[in-house]
């Protein structure tokens, strides 16, 4: 895993998976650009403040991030107790227009990992209301789809995760004569500072979740995996949704289609 030299946009670098994953990268000789609405902890190549909720602050994002860069690291979001809108906008179609914004500066062989979750696993089977927000391009619309669809704030972070998910499997090629891969990365409950948040706003279905684990993962579980998707080792890595979550996903697969508890 060689990162030496390559330029690394982390978003949400100040705080949990995003600042483990931009040490990770720095440690590994990567010239990370932190983009946060705080500073980071770390002094890295280049700090760029930004908001990532609105059109105009991605924008501006993007302009001071400049060109050149190897890899995008989509990390940044928001816990449901934010609210549904401002957790769709965040965590998705903020996500999404911050990477359109960085396609043309994005070099050629170029890597974009998005931070996806467990909570997007059963995306297909809400396949429609992930085709709605899909279909918007404008942020005003996400209001309307929520409703549409039944969306709450409980449900609003599972559901930007799944739209998540469904995005990164449909650019499997978009790039692909550029060379550039786009990836997700899904990590179960994570010790970060959000984690209290999510626990909060999901009650019992969290802590069930929790209780089957021997421990909760933690940032630097999760920010490996960000750094090899990074380097040219994964350049046939296309279009994946990887779970970094302690088998949470297989034991929720296994029970779905009835293969039962721990093997032998």
């Amino acid at each position: 895993m060689n990162l030496k030299g390559k330029a690394i946009v982390v978003t949400g670098a100040a705080s949990g998976i995003g600042a483990a994953t931009a040490a990770t990268l720095a440690a590994e000789g990567a010239n990370v650009i932190a983009v946060d609405r705080n500073a980071p902890d770390e002094t890295y190549a280049r700090f760029v403040q930004a908001e990532l909720g609105t059109r105009a602050g991605i924008e501006a994002a993007a302009e001071a991030i400049g060109g050149g860069i190897d890899g995008l690291a989509n990390i940044a979001g928001l816990p449901p107790t934010a609210g549904r809108e401002a957790t769709i906008r965040v965590n998705f179609m903020g996500l999404r227009y911050l990477t359109y914004r960085m396609i043309d500066r994005l070099n050629d062989g170029a890597s974009i990992v998005n931070m996806a979750s467990l909570a997007g696993f059963d995306w297909a089977s809400n396949v429609d209301a992930v085709k709605a927000l899909l279909a918007l391009d404008d942020f005003e619309g996400i209001e309307a789809v929520c409703e549409a669809h039944g969306v709450d704030d409980a449900r609003s972070y599972f559901f930007s995760k799944e739209a998540l998910v469904a995005w990164t499997l449909l650019n499997r090629w978009t790039w692909a004569k550029r060379g550039i891969r786009m990836n997700s990365v899904s990590p179960g409950p994570v010790e970060t500072p959000i984690l209290p948040d999510f626990l909060s706003m999901l009650g019992a279905r969290a802590e069930e979740d929790m209780a089957i684990m021997d421990r909760p993962g933690r940032p630097d579980d999760v920010a490996p995996l960000v750094a090899f998707l990074m380097s040219d080792g994964s350049r046939w890595l296309r279009g994946l949704n990887l779970p970094c979550d302690g088998g949470m996903s297989s034991h929720i697969a296994c029970d779905q289609h009835g293969l039962g508890g721990v093997g032998a």
